[in-house]
C-alpha cells in the first residue's frame, strides 16, 4: 500500500503565500492595473501582461521587450472587477521553469471611501520550492503589490 493510500499518512502541509494592500482607488481601476500591460510594466518588474481572450484564456507576462515569457497559465476564473484567479508558471526563473503550475488568485473587495482591498493568495504550490521561495520573498507579492498602490495613488 502506498502513502497515498494510507488512511493513516498525515495529509501533506499546503504551501499558501497571501499579501494584501488597501488601494485608496476603486476596484475597476485596480482591476485595470492588474490586467492592463501598461499598468504591469510599471510595478511588475517591467512585464508586460497579456492576456487572450479565447475559451479557456491565458495570462502571460512578457519581459519589457516582448521577447521572453516570464510568465505563463490559463485562466481558472475571471469576474472582473472581483475576482482573477490563474495558473502560475515561473518560467522567469531557469530552476523553476520546469515545476508544475501552481496558482494566482487577486481578489478586489469594495472597501470604505471608494478604496479597495486586493488581496493576492498564491496556493498549491506544494510541488514548486522555487517558485514558493521566490513569491514568498521580501521582492515577491509583497513588493509587487507595494509598487501597484505606489503606480494607482501617486502615478509614479
Amino acid at each position: 500500500m502506498s502513502t497515498a493510500d494510507n488512511p493513516n499518512t498525515p495529509p501533506r502541509p499546503q504551501r499558501i503565500i497571501s499579501s494584501a494592500i488597501i488601494q485608496n482607488t476603486p476596484p475597476q481601476r485596480v482591476w485595470e492595473a492588474i490586467t492592463q500591460p501598461e499598468f504591469t510594466s510599471q510595478y511588475f518588474f517591467g512585464s508586460r501582461v497579456e492576456i487572450t481572450k479565447d475559451e479557456p484564456g491565458r495570462l502571460r507576462y512578457l519581459s519589457p521587450d516582448g521577447k521572453e515569457v516570464w510568465g505563463d497559465g490559463a485562466i481558472l476564473e475571471s469576474d472582473p472587477p472581483r475576482l482573477l484567479v490563474v495558473e502560475w508558471r515561473s518560467l522567469y526563473l531557469p530552476d523553476a521553469a520546469h515545476e508544475p503550475a501552481s496558482r494566482v488568485t487577486w481578489q478586489l473587495e469594495p472597501w470604505t471611501d471608494g478604496a479597495t482591498k486586493l488581496t493576492v493568495t498564491h496556493d498549491r504550490l506544494e510541488d514548486s520550492p522555487v517558485t514558493a521561495q521566490n513569491v514568498g520573498s521580501p521582492r515577491g507579492w509583497s513588493f509587487v503589490l507595494a509598487g501597484l498602490k505606489r503606480v494607482l495613488e501617486t502615478g509614479e
